[in-house]
């Protein structure tokens, strides 16, 4: 559980602080299945946490047991809430998800009332596109097994061929019908990318800049909306479901709004460090944060420096409260155990651990509606 709810979150655990100190090394682009071995264990000395994981998983491995196994039971007997394990393929996974990318055929569903699972949206130039699947379409099997009634999670599970760590290539049969149709249709797995950053303009001179989640290139594609962005707009930077991601996109992020100064303050094992955004950001267009209880972790950073740097007014409900550091260690057969070693805190020392940020405003499925008659307040045309 502590594993699965972990990669069902994808961000929820990564506030990766060697992206910002630059502590770990990057990826290499020109290998990408080795990039979830890069992995260094903390830095500045000993750390007793990872060290007691990777004793307990070399023992295993010496006994002839899995070291995974043996390295998730000392995780858990440590009682870091957010400590997981990762196999090599999870961690894999989890590193494209950062970089934006994932393996899968393109397709969004929804489960309905009635158990049916339904395609909700289709990527473009995906294979789910090219086999001319639509939206509307139901989706009854893959590979044969029935997905009527079970949870979405799973059904994206199978698609992705997640228990298999299937790769690029690889492929999936899907059971389909639309109308009195029904058939089957043999895809290929692809690589595809995410799409993190949303933007879309609504009547009065608002537009909405949604961050799904910070993968790798959000800073620069919001910095890219914003220059797009008609000069006397009002922005709603919508966070909404947001958990987390690559805190160097969100400082990123902060820098688009923000002319320099703290985003956030933080602790690695005891030494206290800052992160700074960069000068020169859009500090004159009124700006509406939108948070609600799926708001974490590195999202959680940036409200609360938009916030406390009197840049935003936050409108929703109390954010998740996700507001520890991870760092990764490499076991012996090649998987991850991630471990809490710090926590960060707002501009104002504000701790957002287990505590969240108090949005300015409570709003609930009306949100977005108090954020429009709110930027009128602050200047924006109506």
């Amino acid at each position: 559980m502590r594993r699965g709810a972990a990669l069902t979150l994808v961000f929820a655990g990564v506030l990766v602080t060697g992206a910002a100190t630059g502590s770990f090394p990057e990826p290499d682009a020109t290998a990408p299945a080795a990039s979830a071995r890069k992995i260094l264990a903390p830095a500045g000395g000993s750390d007793t946490g990872h060290e007691d994981v990777r004793k307990a998983a070399a023992e295993a491995m010496a006994d002839g047991k899995s070291p995974m196994e043996a390295a998730e039971q000392a995780v858990s007997r440590s009682g870091d809430r957010w400590g997981a394990v990762y196999s090599e393929g999870e961690y894999q996974e989890f590193q494209e998800a950062l970089d934006g990318r994932y393996t899968g055929v393109g397709l969004w569903a929804r489960r309905e009332r009635d158990g049916r699972i339904e395609v909700t949206r289709v990527r473009p130039g995906s294979p789910a596109a090219e086999a001319g699947i639509r939206e509307g379409d139901r989706l009854r099997s893959v590979d044969g097994s029935k997905v009527d009634g079970r949870p979405v999670t799973e059904v994206v599970s199978l698609l992705r061929g997640d228990a298999d760590d299937a790769a690029a290539g690889t492929p999936v049969t899907l059971g389909l019908q639309r109308g009195t149709r029904a058939w089957t249709e043999t895809l290929h797995r692809a690589s595809l990318s995410t799409d993190s950053v949303t933007v879309r303009r609504l009547p009065g001179g608002v537009t909405v800049i949604k961050i799904a989640a910070f993968t790798k290139g959000s800073g620069d594609a919001v910095r890219a909306a914003l220059r797009q962005t008609p000069a006397d707009d009002g922005i709603v930077l919508d966070l909404r479901g947001n958990s987390g991601g690559l805190v160097t996109e969100a400082v990123d992020t902060a820098s688009a709004f923000l002319d320099g100064g703290l985003v956030a303050t933080y602790d690695v094992k005891g030494a206290p460090r800052s992160l700074h955004a960069a000068p020169g950001g859009d500090t004159g267009r009124p700006l509406v944060t939108l948070v609600d209880g799926g708001t974490m972790s590195a999202a959680e950073m940036l409200t609360g420096a938009l916030q406390d740097r009197g840049r935003a007014v936050v409108i929703g409900s109390r954010t998740f409260g996700k507001g520890s550091i991870q760092m990764p260690t490499e076991l012996p057969d090649g998987s991850v155990a991630e471990l809490t070693v710090g926590h960060y805190r707002t501009p104002s020392g504000h701790a957002v651990d287990g505590r969240g940020i108090t949005p300015d405003l409570e709003a609930g499925p009306e949100a977005l509606n108090r954020a429009e008659t709110v930027l009128t307040g602050l200047g924006a045309p109506s």
